[in-house]
């Protein structure tokens, strides 16, 4: 059976090793799952909190595990919160629309779309297309990572590109 070298991850550099080590994937999860609107990155970096919060109860082989479910919840909190403040803006008039007709857009509010269009996507349609167009992964990888077929994953792509080109016209 193999010793551990560290009972928890409170020693600085322990900590940032493992901050420079799942940062990123972290990261990626959070975006691939739901999108750039509930800021992934701002998540990413209350987990890290908390685990330093919880360092003397945590040990370095659990900190994956660990970050990874406090910024799934984080996350899941934030999408709650959401639907409550959706839910009191809808009884408020509407004083703008979010579309606009003309077709020609300035680079920050095509940016703005494209996001915007992202995070309509299903998660699942949103998790394999970011898959394959930002990592470039194929559809067999993001099959065997998914565990599902490979026409599954086709199926979600495309309907992906549907939903995007339906709501950006100029994709």
């Amino acid at each position: 059976m193999k010793k551990q070298l560290h009972d928890n991850i409170c020693e600085e550099h322990l900590f940032s090793s493992i901050f420079n080590k799942y940062a990123k994937d972290l990261h990626d999860f959070l975006y691939y799952k739901f999108g750039e609107l509930l800021n992934p990155k701002d998540k990413v970096q209350e987990a890290f909190v908390k685990l330093w919060q919880n360092c003397a109860k945590v040990t370095p082989d659990k900190a994956k595990s660990f970050l990874f479910t406090t910024a799934n919840n984080l996350m899941l909190n934030e999408v709650a919160h959401q639907k409550v403040v959706l839910k009191y803006q809808q009884t408020k008039p509407k004083t703008s629309t979010n579309e606009n007709p003309e077709f020609l857009m300035q680079e920050s509010e095509y940016m703005d779309k494209l996001q915007r269009a992202l995070a309509n996507l299903t998660d699942a349609q949103r998790e394999a297309f970011m898959m394959n167009r930002v990592e470039g992964k194929r559809f067999k990888e993001i099959a065997k990572i998914l565990d599902i077929s490979t026409k599954a994953v086709e199926k979600r792509i495309y309907g992906a590109l549907e939903k995007l080109r339906r709501d950006i016209k100029e994709l």
